[in-house]
This record gives C-alpha cells, sequence and structure tokens, in this order.
C-alpha cells in the first residue's frame, strides 16, 4: 500500500496472502519434544495453500472467458501474447514463430489447466492430484521460459506442493523405500480406483475434444480447435458450479480437520495428546475462519453466488479487506498489443533538435537488442512504462514525476533506467530537454539462415505522447501542479 501503483500487481497481494498462510503452517514450539517438527494438525493448515492455488489458478481460467475477450474466445491470445506481454524473453520470440494451430491448441490447452485441472485439486485419489500437480508444472515452466514474471511462477509452482504427499516427495530428497510386491489379481478397491482415474482421464479428453471442436484434418496435417460453447452457456455453468465447488472444498477441509483429530488421539501419552489436541482446535479455527474469509473473493466470479453468501461472511471479509489476507485473482484478463504493443520510447536533448533515445535495462527500446531475462527481479519501473503505453500520459501520473527527476538528474531514478552509468547518454549532466514518443513494436519473422535474428523488432511511430518540456516549462509545471507533485 505504501509503493502504490508500483507494488499492487496481482502476485504482491499473493505474496502478502502465502506470506500469511505461511504463518499458519509454519511450527510453533512452545513446548520442547512431543513429535519434532510434525504435528498431527499440519495437514489442516497446509491445506489452506491448496485452496489458495485452486482460487488462483481457476479464476484465472474463468475471467479470461468472462472478460469477453475476442481473442480468449477466437483461441488467438497467442498469436499476440508473446510480443505484447510486458517482458518477453528470447524464448517468446521462438513460441511467437510457432505455427497458427499449434498456439491455439496452447490456448485450449490453458483453459484445460487452469478450469478443469484445479478441480482434481481436491481429488480422492493421489495419481489424480498428482497428476493435476504436473499440469501446474508444465504451464509454469513455460510461462518462465517465455516471459519475465519476477516470483510470481515461483510462488505459484511452491503452493503446488501442496498436491503433493509424502512418499511423492521422499522420492525426490532421499533413497525411495521398498515398495511393497504388486498382488494379482489387484484387490477390488485397487481395481476400483483405477476404473475411477480413468474415467477421469477420459471425461477430461472428451470434455476438451467437444467444448473446443478439437478435430485433426489430415489434409493439411494440423489439428483445428473453437470454442464451441457460448458467452451465455459459460455464465451459466459457471453461476450453476461456484457455489458447489465451495461446498466441495468445504468437505475437504472438514474431511482433513477430521483425520487430524484422529491422529492426535493417536500419539501416545496423555499430556501430549491433550498438547496435540488443543494445538488441533486452534490452528483448525483458523483455517476455518481463513476458508470462510476467502469466500468473498472467490465468489466475485459470479456475483449472484456472491450474493447468496451469508451477510456475516461479508462482515468477516470487510473487517480484513485492509489487511489483502484474502484476494481475488485474474490473471491475463484481457490480451492486449493485438495491433502491435505500445511502447513509450524516452528521449532527450541539449538544443532540442538532435534527439538522443535513453533506453532502459530491461524494457524492449533497441529493436537490435534481445529481450532480457530478469526472472525473479520485477524491474518496477519498466512495467510501469508498459502499463503507461496502454493509455494517454494523463492516466500515470508518476510520469510527470519521473521525466521531471531526469530533467532534474535524479542519480535514484538514474539507477532505475540505467544501473550503468556509461549506457546512460546524459550521464555527464541532465538533458536540457525531454520527449516521449509511442511507437509499435512487433517481433520480427523467422530466418531459415540464422537461430537467430539480426533484428528482433520492428517498429512504427504512432504519435507523441509526453509533450517537449523543461525544466520550468509552463507545461511540466501545469501537469505537475495538476498531479499535486509540486
Amino acid at each position: 500500500q505504501v509503493g502504490q501503483v508500483f507494488l499492487y500487481f496481482q502476485w504482491d497481494s499473493l505474496l502478502l496472502e502465502a506470506g500469511f498462510l505461511a504463518v499458519l503452517v509454519a511450527p510453533l514450539r512452545l513446548l520442547p519434544g512431543g513429535g519434532g517438527g510434525w504435528r498431527p494438525h499440519d495437514s489442516v493448515t497446509f491445506w489452506l495453500l491448496r485452496w489458495l492455488l485452486f482460487r488462483l489458478m481457476f479464476a484465472s481460467g474463468v475471467v479470461k472467458l468472462t472478460s469477453r475477450c475476442p481473442t480468449w474466445w477466437g483461441l488467438t491470445a497467442l498469436t499476440y501474447h508473446f510480443e505484447s506481454q510486458c517482458l518477453p524473453t528470447p524464448g517468446a520470440w521462438f513460441a511467437h514463430q510457432l505455427p497458427v494451430w499449434l498456439l491455439k491448441l496452447g490456448v485450449v490447452g490453458t483453459f484445460v489447466i487452469e478450469i478443469a485441472g484445479p478441480l482434481l485439486f481436491f481429488a480422492p485419489l493421489r495419481r489424480l492430484r498428482l497428476f493435476s500437480f504436473y499440469c501446474q508444472v508444465l504451464l509454469q515452466l513455460l510461462i518462465i521460459l517465455t516471459g519475465n514474471y519476477n516470483f510470481f511462477n515461483l510462488l505459484t509452482l511452491v503452493l503446488a506442493t501442496s498436491l503433493l504427499d509424502e512418499q511423492h516427495v521422499g522420492r525426490w530428497l532421499g533413497p525411495s523405500r521398498k515398495r511393497a510386491a504388486t498382488t494379482w489379481p489387484p484387490s477390488l478397491g485397487g481395481f476400483l480406483c483405477f476404473l475411477l482415474e480413468l474415467c477421469t482421464y477420459c471425461l477430461l479428453l472428451v470434455g476438451t475434444v467437444r467444448c473446443f471442436g478439437v478435430e485433426i484434418r489430415w489434409e493439411q496435417r494440423l489439428l483445428d480447435s473453437r470454442v464451441a460453447f457460448t458467452y451465455h452457456e459459460f455464465t451459466r455453468w459457471l453461476g450453476t458450479v461456484t457455489l458447489p465447488l465451495v461446498g466441495l472444498a468445504f468437505l475437504s477441509l472438514s474431511a482433513e480437520i477430521l483425520s487430524a483429530l484422529y491422529r492426535c488421539f493417536c500419539i501416545r501419552g496423555c499430556g501430549w495428546k491433550l498438547w496435540a489436541t488443543v494445538q488441533w482446535a486452534i490452528f483448525s479455527t483458523a483455517a476455518v475462519a481463513m476458508f470462510t474469509v476467502s469466500l468473498v473473493p472467490f465468489t466475485y466470479i459470479d456475483y449472484e453466488s456472491n450474493g447468496k453468501l451469508w451477510p456475516g461472511i461479508h462482515r468477516m471479509f470487510s473487517a480484513v479487506e485492509r489487511f489483502q489476507v484474502a484476494n481475488s485473482y485474474g490473471l491475463f484478463r484481457r490480451m492486449t498489443g493485438v495491433g502491435g504493443r505500445p511502447e513509450v520510447v524516452l528521449e532527450g536533448s541539449y538544443d532540442g533538435q538532435n534527439w538522443t533515445e535513453i533506453e532502459f535495462m530491461y524494457k524492449p527500446g533497441n529493436i537490435s537488442a534481445a529481450p532480457a531475462v530478469v526472472t525473479p527481479h520485477q524491474p518496477r519501473l519498466d512495467w510501469q512504462m508498459w502499463f503507461a503505453a496502454l493509455a494517454p500520459h494523463t492516466s500515470s501520473p508518476w510520469f510527470t514525476s519521473f521525466v521531471h527527476r531526469l530533467l532534474q538528474g535524479k542519480e535514484d531514478v538514474i539507477r532505475l533506467v540505467q544501473g550503468d552509468p556509461s549506457q546512460y547518454p546524459f550521464s555527464a549532466r541532465p538533458p536540457t530537454f525531454l520527449r516521449a514518443q509511442l511507437y509499435k513494436y512487433w517481433f520480427t519473422s523467422s530466418s531459415q539462415h540464422s537461430p537467430e535474428p539480426a533484428a528482433w523488432w520492428r517498429r512504427q511511430l504512432v504519435q507523441e505522447f509526453f509533450p517537449v518540456v523543461s525544466l520550468g516549462d509552463p507545461t511540466l509545471e501545469t501537469l505537475l501542479e495538476r498531479h499535486g507533485m509540486k
């Protein structure tokens, strides 16, 4: 909140919420001994991380369709996304060269992983949860390879570990335990579990084919896909499943709480059993409270369902809303830069005639410079420059102050643009004049003769973004006064 627009991204809110839940997950050792680092109620508080992951992924998938963005509904979002995202990586250039049918199939896969995949987070069968875990890992790794989204994808991967169990993690961290010999024929329970898993995978495959009209065109040797449902059909489905999903999550949490209570009773020693039960009661109450509060931001995806929540839940959420311990999410709601990514290019001059471009460390500028790889760092100024290009400069009051500080030669601000003084063209003395131009940028096409392009971008001047100003200029003074920065 102190950082205002520069620190008000969804992943900043996600970090606050995940950090608060980590307080509940971290061990509470008020007494020595008593089972070491493991506690019977650990699964209860750890469940909250799984619920947070579910809200994040499910809402991110849903808002892409409720926003009515034509690129998501036309399955063409990825044909624009790689070049229009804030800070692409070199991998984004190569992904942009993929055939359109494959990029459309990638959009279908995104919808399946973000909307259908989270439904398996609470599946009673561990292999279904492991399947959903690796689907999430695949999506996050592909995003990391093609875009610089700081700690967001890494944090999502950490949250995804809530889908794992001790047996599976043990294979990564140490020598695997000897497996029991497989019996044949399998038990009735094992056979029914296998049959249920197979039915789930078949239902997922058939549902994907039917909902997205996936068909093979042998003549063109491609997979064609299209959205086979309407907006009203989707919103009706969303309104039908939102509250049942809340009920499903409540049943899952209840099962974890009851299972933890049983484990408390299994501890040896009356004293330790009582202490474990007291901790169980405290942390189970905290988990139920956090779950209840989170229902308000979760049901924002369907306002009719949000209105059906008990008024007391809304009052609970209002009491803690300012702390951001429960937030609503919905990443990549609409695709920007459909006609080319807008980019602000800052220029300085000493005489008002000869202009020199000011290169930033990370954002696109020089068309021959390869996109940067900066994960997990988030250059906040470069990100805000991307947002500023989407609207007139008056929509970003900070930009006027930014220009003012560069004209003053403020070193702290200059280091946000270029950490190396030799790369900043006005390191000797501040520019006398500054202006900003708005360009449209596109990725260049691939060449069959070279694995890497000579120029990564091509661009076209659109219009003036910020007028020519200097220190004491009436235009600059008026803008500073209008934005309350005098």
